[in-house]
């Protein structure tokens, strides 16, 4: 219960952020409080997030912020002996992302145990969940008890957030959409880490995206945003670090749902494309060396890159499918070699190839306009609830560096419906960038651009 003298004083809280103040514990912990319980009004919500979007908060607030945030529901607890073995990965979002649907069985593999609490799109293409939710019976929505059977089991899930994990950030979330405070720092952070923290992780790492395609347009603002996330992780007891990766060409060939979840099954098993592979192993190195299961980045990186290899990882990955409801025999289909992954995954009605218009050297590929198109022809949602169309997306067919000849095919679009409209086929045609051969050479960047490790 909030008292009457504590509402009485939310305006003063207000007016002590918005003139630039700094907010005490206490104060930070009245405010979760009612945000939690619904006691303040929204406009009250919108004013304080707004005052801490324009003021900001030091790193003391942040903690205080994020620590009240997590402990505003439920925690998770995991028997004594997974201790240490706990670990999970966030990322800022991109093009192409479907790094979590590789990286949480390889991590199982290893013997870590992975409560993978992932999202669903908005905007541009899905989310995690989304992706996952184009195989037929797979159930993203798990009882706390049949988590724990799965993690003991198999080693990892991925699921979605319960309405009794952090209801706070519930509230502020859908708050900071409306009133324009998404890019808030300090909100960003408490969002992110009182998720992680619920889920009482040991290990976790971030990877924060910079670009064309990100949140964060270049290196310095996505290193800001870095610092602050591993900052408030350590803060909480969690062994934090962070990847700043490159966000301009998609990740990997394939954009959208269903294709997503085919490309993250092909790299199951040993076919996976090099950028994807690249994120994969640096990020699961960093996990198993901060977790304590590695001497050396490197001899992680070896370690989570054996799990493609040997098919432990696919194993896993095969095993959680059927943990999470999936039928025995299409769990198996789909991991076979050689499966037609579209006996089980939808495809769409069409597909049209765009040619290339010269020949040339693939300079660089927009992946954000790829994504706002695969947008418009269903890809993706503009708000919470909207259904997402799993078959759409489309397939890279050439990649930086590659020499083309004129009218070569060099992207496959998947889409229902009428066919593509002039501008949604001209902004596509105008996604690739060619240069002549004789006059340039493409060296293509690595994606990790730095690493933060915890101290």
């Amino acid at each position: 219960m909030v008292s009457e003298a504590d509402m009485l004083s939310i305006p003063e809280l207000i007016k002590k952020k918005r003139d630039g103040g700094r907010l005490t514990d206490e104060e930070i912990r009245l405010f979760i409080r009612v945000v939690t319980n619904r006691s303040i009004q929204d406009c009250q919500t919108g004013a304080m997030l707004m005052a801490i979007r324009l003021n900001g908060m030091d790193q003391a607030e942040t903690r205080a912020l994020t620590q009240e945030m997590m402990s505003s529901g439920e925690v998770m607890s995991w028997p004594e002996e997974w201790r240490g073995r706990l670990v999970d990965k966030h990322s800022t979002g991109g093009v192409g992302d479907k790094v979590s649907l590789v990286l949480a069985p390889m991590l199982a593999a290893c013997g870590c145990k992975v409560p993978m609490i992932s999202g669903r799109g908005l905007a541009h293409t899905g989310g995690t969940l989304d992706k996952l939710e184009s195989i037929p019976g797979f159930k993203v929505e798990q009882p706390g008890a049949q988590v724990h059977r799965i993690l003991a089991s198999v080693g990892c899930c991925i699921v979605g957030q319960t309405e009794a994990l952090v209801p706070a950030d519930r509230v502020l979330y859908a708050m900071r959409d409306a009133t324009s405070t998404v890019d808030s720092l300090p909100l960003i952070t408490g969002s992110i880490i009182s998720k992680k923290g619920a889920e009482s992780l040991s290990s976790l790492v971030l990877d924060v995206k910079f670009g064309r395609a990100a949140l964060y347009k270049d290196l310095c603002s996505a290193k800001q945003l870095a610092e602050s996330l591993v900052s408030a992780g350590n803060d909480l007891g969690m062994r934090t670090g962070a990847v700043l990766s490159r966000m301009d060409v998609p990740i990997g060939r394939c954009v959208g749902n269903s294709l997503e979840v085919i490309e993250a099954l092909e790299t199951l098993k040993g076919n996976g494309p090099d950028d994807l592979l690249e994120l994969l192993t640096t990020l699961g190195g960093m996990l198993l060396l901060m977790s304590g299961r590695v001497s050396s980045l490197s001899e992680g990186s070896t370690m989570v890159s054996e799990t493609l290899t040997g098919g432990a990882a696919l194993s896993k990955f095969r095993a959680m499918m059927e943990m999470q409801g999936v039928a025995s025999e299409v769990a198996r289909s789909l991991c076979s070699a050689g499966t037609d992954y579209h006996m089980f995954l939808r495809k769409a009605e069409h597909q049209i190839e765009l040619k290339t218009p010269r020949d040339g050297t693939v300079l660089d590929i927009d992946g954000l306009t790829l994504a706002e198109v695969l947008h418009t022809l269903g890809a993706g949602r503009s708000k919470v609830g909207e259904p997402v169309n799993h078959s759409v997306g489309a397939e890279l067919l050439v990649s930086p560096g590659q020499t083309v000849k004129r009218g070569d095919p060099w992207l496959r679009v998947h889409y229902e419906g009428p066919p593509l409209s002039p501008d949604q086929t001209s902004r596509l045609q105008n996604i690739l960038t060619l240069a002549d051969q004789e006059q340039t050479h493409v060296t293509q960047q690595s994606l990790v651009a730095e690493i933060i490790l915890p101290q």
